[in-house]
């Protein structure tokens, strides 16, 4: 059985609410009868409006999710819409066992995840993430780095924020440029459909044909595309 599975299908039962979130971030447990998991639940009912982004940031957790498996870069944790969840509507997303001493900055330090950064900062110029702080990079129990909290992402209009500007004015890898490609070529996957709307779903697909046009990883030259807090 998939985890997938669990989250979709399991009795969800309520833990308690994840400190420090502006939105209501509720860490619960999901039960069938021969497995569990733990699970962040961000509810669509606890969201704060916000003037520049439209209601239901729960699924674009899920919309990122669904790109990164379709780029097959295994970067955001598994993550479902659940419609009977305890709150109503929202999405569930695998809690990632991690050191929380450990975020970007930190793993940046230990070049043998330059690759998957690499990746993951390639992933926040797609998706447009516009809140991609250090603290949101985990170094999960299995060894790989997980993003989390990506529900501020493919805005139509380019909104990019991110702690990852290390790798600025590098070429991208071929293998992830190929991906992009395919990306470009089919246009935005299936599942990302009746996540966003036609504008957005078309930046996605303008995103990765300036990928592909220029070649490299984005500079700021501003200095200013920064979330804040960075960590």
């Amino acid at each position: 059985m998939t985890l997938d599975a669990v989250l979709l299908d399991g009795e969800i039962e309520v833990q308690g609410r994840m400190p420090w979130s502006s939105n209501a971030t509720l860490l619960v447990t999901v039960r069938l009868p021969d497995r569990q998991a733990r699970a962040i639940y961000k509810p669509h009912r606890g969201e704060r409006p916000l003037w520049d982004f439209p209601s239901g940031l729960y699924q674009r957790e899920v919309a990122a999710y669904e790109l990164s498996e379709w780029l097959g870069w295994d970067l955001v944790p598994p993550t479902v819409i659940r419609a009977d969840a305890p709150l109503g509507v929202g999405s569930l997303q695998q809690f990632v066992e991690t050191d929380y001493e450990q975020h970007y900055f930190t793993l940046y330090e230990d070049e043998a995840h330059h690759d998957t950064l690499r990746r993951l900062c390639l992933f926040d110029l797609l998706a447009n993430s516009c809140d991609r702080k250090s603290g949101h990079c985990l170094l999960a129990d299995d060894g790989r780095i997980r993003a989390i909290d990506n529900g501020l992402s493919f805005h139509r209009e380019l909104k990019l924020r991110t702690v990852i500007w290390e790798f600025g004015a590098e070429p991208v890898p071929d293998a992830l440029l190929a991906d992009v490609a395919r990306l470009h070529e089919h246009g935005p996957p299936p599942a990302l459909v009746p996540l966003l709307d036609p504008f957005e779903l078309d930046a996605l697909t303008d995103r990765a044909a300036a990928v592909l046009a220029d070649g490299h990883f984005p500079v700021d030259p501003t200095g200013r595309r920064y979330p804040w807090p960075l960590v």
